[in-house]
């Protein structure tokens, strides 16, 4: 597992003491990538082959994460917004209740819980729809609660809030980006207070102001800075206090309605690939590559290419050795050289009347796919598609999977299994 890049890099701008090497601290894991290329995993299995099974208390879709002996998530429980700690074992070691949850308008897709939960080693940080976003030290007492809501009224979406904080080294950092006021902000992570603030409000066509996605980490001259995609635009921020440091337009050229920013970009190499519109809807989806250079506004000059004929909704790509991967709303993967954008293989996972919603990750060459239904994909990557299997868990699952360790969790509607890799 790649967590030395967290101090070598800062594509994580935290400190890794506090983490280990089989951690999955946030969740697109350590490097933002969606991938490791360490460890030994599962390719085919049954609920019955789960190490342990822990029932939740209740129904929440944010991926689970790892840090240490703990795995960490944010749940609703009796009617309360919550974050749920697990020892590897999958015994409960705390729940901490934190206040009110609000009901999601979407009850299928949708939880209390969207926001996947982000850890240093030091502390857990959480974010839910009621607009609470919160810091717990790692026994589960509570450090501190911010109430978003109160402070800057109520968040306009059609949907859910799904976006997931993440950490800079002083810093939770939240996007919020609706129908209203839009920004990105720095709240202290010792004290909660407000450290930075950075305005983001453009005008778009109906719904496209509403952004889901989850800023992503890179290097901008040397310095930590972050991507943030929503509202038809690319900025990118400094780390350090969230200011502009460029912004690039032109993703929407026709002024399409009711393109939600939802799947987050990946980066590689000094290239962002950047999901656009949406692949639920024929001749809708786009994949862009934009370089990460320069400053001011660079729609003219950072656009390294486009594809107008493929694209995913949902589904966060994945980078992996120099690679990515698409998975496209009804099951396509598609492997993309980022540099150029051109397709390196195109392949399918099995139709059926159900779609895919969780992101997918890459361990040690193995795509792991969920699809709404439960039924969950096992492929092996990289120069070929080879289909290794499908595993029906008899749950929805609307969560990404998370590698710990040898195994694989699999966070279901009322359940998270821990699916071990099978000794020979």
């Amino acid at each position: 597992m790649k967590y030395v890049i967290l101090s070598l890099v800062a594509l994580l701008a935290v400190p890794a003491a506090g983490l280990q090497s089989s951690d999955w601290p946030a969740w697109r894991g350590p490097s933002s990538s969606g991938s490791t290329t360490t460890g030994e995993y599962p390719t085919r299995w049954t609920p019955a082959d789960a190490s342990w099974k822990a029932a939740l208390p209740g129904k929440g879709v944010s991926t689970p994460i790892v840090a240490g002996d703990r795995i960490y998530l944010t749940t609703p429980a009796d009617g309360q917004d919550a974050v749920l700690a697990l020892d590897r074992s999958g015994k409960q070691a705390w729940l901490s209740k934190l206040g009110p949850e609000s009901p999601p308008r979407h009850r299928t897709l949708a939880s209390s819980c969207n926001a996947s939960p982000v850890t240093d080693g030091k502390g857990v940080y959480a974010r839910f729809r009621s607009g609470r976003v919160v810091a717990l030290e790692l026994d589960g007492k509570v450090r501190w609660q911010v109430e978003l809501d109160k402070q800057f009224g109520p968040e306009v979406l059609f949907w859910d809030a799904g976006s997931s904080p993440v950490l800079t080294e002083d810093c939770v950092v939240v996007a919020r980006m609706h129908h209203g006021e839009s920004w990105v902000a720095g709240f202290d992570k010792k004290t909660g207070a407000q450290r930075w603030i950075q305005k983001r409000n453009f005008q778009t066509p109906n719904e496209n102001d509403n952004g889901y996605t989850t800023p992503v980490f890179f290097q901008h001259q040397g310095q930590p800075a972050f991507l943030l995609w929503g509202a038809d635009h690319l900025t990118a921020h400094s780390a350090k206090d969230g200011s502009l440091l460029w912004t690039a337009g032109g993703f929407n050229p026709a002024g399409t309605g009711f393109w939600p920013a939802i799947a987050s970009p990946v980066v590689h190499d000094g290239m962002a690939i950047v999901p656009v519109g949406r692949d639920d809807r024929p001749n809708q989806a786009r994949v862009h590559g934009i370089k990460l250079t320069g400053s001011g506004d660079v729609t003219a000059t950072n656009r390294a290419w486009q594809r107008d004929d493929l694209g995913v909704f949902c589904c966060t790509p994945v980078e992996y050795k120099g690679r990515v991967y698409l998975l496209r709303h009804r099951g396509g993967v598609v492997c993309l050289d980022p540099a150029t954008g051109k397709t390196v293989w195109e392949n399918a996972f099995p139709r059926a009347s159900s779609s895919f919603y969780a992101s997918p990750i890459i361990a040690n060459g193995v795509l792991y796919a969920a699809r709404e239904d439960g039924v969950v994909f096992a492929a092996r990557v990289g120069e070929q598609f080879e289909l290794l299997s499908e595993n029906a868990m008899g749950e929805r699952i609307l969560a990404s999977p998370v590698p710990a360790g040898d195994s694989i969790l699999l966070r279901a509607e009322q359940h998270l299994y821990s699916i071990p890799a099978k000794k020979n």
